[in-house]
């Protein structure tokens, strides 16, 4: 791998994990043109993506710290400190508990399919195809029936249970966790970028313990003569995820999904193509 291929998937990951439109499809499509996965050491291949998946995890804590530093103080002083009935806590607090409630679906699901999310299934791109298209339409969908009339403080335990259900179907290559969370909350009636907003703080749970567990499992197929690739690959991602971050939160709130699900289809449709024509493997 050189410099130059480590930059651009690293921009890759940063742009496409917090954008409606699947960081696994992408990585997984610019990491087979580059002739960087290989059938016989796979672990090699995801041993890297695990590790500048630490450049996203950066990304949206920093963004996002001071939302995080009130909601942790709040649950802190609403719960520990002096217990308040969950009706009469701050909205922070509510939304420490309803992050917790939304985390749990997916750590359920993570972990009774862990073998088969791990599995071959997470680099086939007959998979990662047909979710880029199937989970456009429903985003589609939700974009024609939602409300938009909920704001953060109007969304319910249910509402981000229900969201983390709709996170848990991330778990399916090329599904995209914002894309799926974003649906979730336009179905339940949130405005498209508090969606996108609830989405993010509902991902911190989900990706820091992925993010760390994948990491650790990963260490020893780590190929440390590639550290400084490494290295600028998760400083990369971690300024492209920012920028993507705060790119979608001020795009939604004047603007639709559509270009995110016109974007899906087409590029399921292309790798259908170049599928068919035998110009990329599975």
């Amino acid at each position: 791998m050189s410099l130059i291929e480590a930059i651009i998937l690293g921009i890759v990951q940063g742009l496409t994990e917090f954008l409606p439109i699947s960081s696994t499809g992408h990585l997984t499509l610019a990491g087979k043109f580059m002739g960087l996965i290989s059938d016989k050491n796979p672990e090699h291949w995801t041993s890297f993506i695990a590790v500048i998946q630490l450049g996203t995890m950066i990304s949206i804590f920093v963004y996002f710290w001071k939302d995080l530093w009130n909601i942790f103080i709040a649950f802190l002083q609403n719960n520990l400190q002096k217990r308040v009935k969950y009706s009469e806590q701050s909205t922070n607090s509510k939304l420490g508990w309803m992050i917790i409630a939304g985390t749990i679906p997916i750590v359920i699901i993570g972990l009774l399919f862990k073998d088969i999310i791990e599995g071959a299934l997470t680099k086939n791109l007959y998979v990662i195809s047909g979710s880029l298209i199937v989970l456009a339409i429903i985003l589609a969908g939700a974009e024609k029936t939602a409300k938009f009339k909920k704001n953060i403080e109007d969304i319910t335990l249910l509402d981000s249970i229900l969201i983390g259900l709709a996170q848990a179907v991330a778990l399916i290559p090329g599904s995209s966790r914002s894309g799926t969370t974003i649906t979730g909350g336009l179905f339940l009636g949130l405005k498209r970028d508090v969606a996108a907003r609830f989405s993010f703080l509902l991902s911190v749970p989900a990706v820091l313990a992925s993010g760390v567990l994948q990491l650790v499992e990963s260490l020893k197929y780590i190929n440390y003569d590639l550290t400084v690739n490494l290295i600028v690959a998760t400083l990369v991602s971690a300024v492209s995820g920012y920028l993507a971050i705060d790119f979608l939160l001020k795009f939604l709130k004047k603007n639709t999904t559509f270009v995110f699900i016109y974007y899906r289809i087409a590029l399921g449709i292309l790798i259908l193509v170049l599928l068919y024509s035998n110009t990329i493997n599975p």
